[in-house]
């Protein structure tokens, strides 16, 4: 047995603490910094934290293995596995011809590849987000922004930056049902909490795309659409977290955004940019065109098949939460104690990450890979064919599998080995000042684990350990642990690996983490600040 000691270096907090900040250091020294790859800079940040946790943490050299491999696994199942099977039915699309007619349906909205960014990245991914997460928003939104012409690395980074301010209600609310779980604390308030911070990024969002795409003249010009996007978005996710179910937020307020958005521009009858602001030069004009000239002339029916993935997708999920059927689908899950492992914190207590849990039907990946199988024959793709597809997808995100496990592998042993847990003490000495650094913490979180939920699983009872110990609010600092992650999501290794995989530039997620790291620093510094009010008589009536 192991018993987890938070101060293992001379019994000091901030010593301790400064060893179990390298592995954090090195993987995002390596990966931003010094250019490597993803998946060298993950296992060697690994590796680092085993010899942490071995020579300064005395933990056994065979269950840190062991950890490390519970990580591992759970990487792949269930994170990555939504990611394998979003991308899967992605690629059936684009194999029956239909990731076209998809292409061409966006560009009939709009010839500008801004508003498409808008529409696109953050509507439809938002989207996708809300329905399986892991990922697929940036691989699926990120090949389609290709196909209408934008460059590689400016339409993974700007789906990288769009698949954040859905994320803490993502994959049908599943960050928020895992930290309520885990933290005792009610659902309801806890959405209510999360709904009350993350809008403020959602409505930053659409600007910042804008921005990336065309830089600040853009924003000059499209300033109107990106404040429609952004408004109508933060609003939808405020008021749905307050009334409606966990599992609809960001489906509803996806919804709401396309709508709003296509209205807007249906009423100005032009998404160039004379139409939004200040003339554009011809030259311009035809930069920012992408398919200008391409209207689509598909008919309603194959149209309609082009979105069939995502419509089945849907009506797969919403059945998978009725009643019956979702107690039905709860029995086919496998919950155990992890092999090797036996972990204790100092009071005696089991630490909850030594049990692991498969749904094997119900988990977003699964139903995911049950939709594809449904639309693959709608599309005209036998079985045979499909299969192809699917090994051909593995094979294609190879990397970007092994990048991920590494990364949770990583998060693991720190858990484990109580190295997490060290660096949030050491940062709860802040007392009233912790409340600003909670979101930095969820954002590591996700920065590490590429999921909000696995940051809420790791660092969600520590929270409010730290809130008790602090006296702030445990249901304001536990959702800032989530709202937090929404930030760290765009730089996780993770999705930086099947970002790169998605557009074709695999080897270069350190480029893609200098174009949006600075983005992601706002976005925590804009989060932080309203946590703190929040925190103090300024805004304290917001928490519930």
């Amino acid at each position: 047995m192991y018993t987890q000691n938070f101060t293992p270096f001379l019994n000091s907090l901030p010593w301790s603490a400064a060893f179990a900040l390298l592995p954090l250091l090195a993987i995002f020294v390596l990966l931003g910094g010094l250019r490597w790859q993803a998946r060298w800079a993950a296992i060697v940040s690994l590796s680092i934290a085993v010899l942490i946790a071995v020579a300064v943490y005395r933990m056994p050299f065979a269950q840190a293995l062991s950890g490390a491999l519970e990580g591992a696994a759970t990487g792949f199942f269930p994170i990555v596995w939504v990611g394998i099977n979003a991308i899967w039915l992605c690629d059936l699309t684009a194999a029956s011809g239909h990731f076209s007619v998809l292409s061409r349906a966006f560009a009939s909205i709009s010839s500008d590849q801004r508003v498409q960014a808008i529409l696109i990245a953050f509507c439809f991914g938002a989207l996708l987000e809300g329905l399986g997460g892991g990922g697929s928003p940036v691989a699926i939104c990120a090949v389609i922004l290709i196909g209408l012409g934008i460059s590689p690395m400016k339409a993974a980074a700007a789906c990288l930056i769009a698949d954040t301010s859905p994320v803490a209600f993502g994959s049908l609310g599943l960050p928020i049902t895992t930290l309520a779980t885990l933290t005792k604390l009610p659902v309801r308030d806890l959405s209510a909490m999360v709904g009350r911070q993350t809008p403020v990024l959602a409505f930053l969002v659409p600007f910042i795309l804008v921005v990336v795409m065309d830089g600040w003249r853009g924003l000059r010009e499209l300033w109107l659409l990106a404040s429609v996007a952004g408004i109508s978005y933060a609003s939808a996710q405020f008021v749905s977290s307050q009334i409606l179910p966990v599992e609809l937020v960001d489906i509803v307020s996806a919804l709401v955004a396309f709508a709003a958005c296509g209205s807007f521009l249906y009423f100005r009858n032009d998404s160039a940019p004379k139409a939004m602001g200040a003339p554009a030069t011809a030259p311009r004009q035809t930069e920012l065109s992408g398919l200008s000239q391409s209207h689509s002339t598909d008919r309603p029916w194959e149209i309609f098949r082009a979105f069939l993935p995502y419509v089945v997708v849907l009506i797969v999920v919403g059945i998978a939460q009725i009643g019956p059927v979702a107690r039905l689908l709860e029995h086919l899950t496998s919950r155990f104690a992890w092999p090797g492992l036996s972990v204790v914190s100092p009071d005696g207590r089991s630490v909850a990450a030594a049990t692991i849990k498969f749904e094997w039907i119900r988990s977003a990946g699964s139903l995911m890979l049950i939709s594809g199988l449904i639309t693959a024959p709608m599309l005209g793709i036998s079985f045979r064919r499909a299969l192809s597809i699917y090994l051909q997808t593995l094979h294609k995100l190879r990397w970007a599998i092994f990048t991920v496990c590494a990364v949770v592998a990583l998060a693991f042993v720190m858990n484990l080995s109580g190295q997490s847990t060290t660096l949030g003490l050491w940062a709860a000495g802040a007392r009233g000042g912790f409340a600003a650094m909670s979101p930095v913490i969820g954002s590591i979180g996700t920065a590490l684990t590429g999921s909000d939920t696995s940051s809420n699983a790791l660092f969600g009872v520590l929270q409010v350990a730290a809130a008790r110990a602090a006296h702030l609010s445990e249901i304001l600092l536990a959702a800032a642990n989530s709202a937090g992650g929404v930030c760290g999501k765009a730089i996780s290794p993770q999705n930086l690996a099947i970002a790169a995989v998605a557009v074709g530039v695999e080897g270069h997620e350190g480029d893609l983490f200098r174009k949006v790291i600075g983005w992601t620093l706002l976005m925590i510094a804009a989060l932080s600040l309203l946590v703190y009010l929040q925190s103090t008589s300024v805004l304290s009536w917001m928490v519930p």
